[in-house]
């Protein structure tokens, strides 16, 4: 079992930066690929990056390319992410995930989940 806890968010204007960070505990915690996923309201919920056990693989959404980066500290047992030139359209409640593998994380399959944490961006 592992247990994902996801640092709050926040309220940030257009074009500003913000960086989450997610604490994982548990068995073989850090074994795990780690990524976020974020839903919008009204849509579904929508990868934005993984990133493997060691930190070697990293995926991004094409959205998010460019403007968010990902990594992760196995001494910490922690993932950040980073996130700069926001927009309006990355307002939603962003989720960290764990998986088997940052592939199987980019595919949707996320075997652990945060509670998560609101992420707003005001035009």
């Amino acid at each position: 079992q592992v247990q994902l806890v996801e640092s709050r968010g926040g309220l940030v204007q257009a074009g500003g930066s913000l960086r989450l960070s997610c604490a994982a505990s548990g068995r073989s915690s850090s074994t795990y690929a780690m990524g976020w996923f974020r839903q919008a309201l009204g849509k579904e919920r929508e990868f934005v990056q993984a990133i493997s056990w060691n930190g070697d693989i990293t995926y991004y959404a094409d959205s998010v390319k460019g403007r968010f980066t990902g990594s992760r500290d196995n001494a910490k047992n922690t993932v950040y992410l980073p996130m700069n030139s926001l927009k309006a359209e990355d307002t939603a409640v962003y989720y960290c995930a764990a998986g088997r593998t940052s592939s199987s994380l980019r595919a949707g399959g996320a075997e652990y989940w945060g509670q998560g944490t609101q992420v707003t961006v005001s035009s």
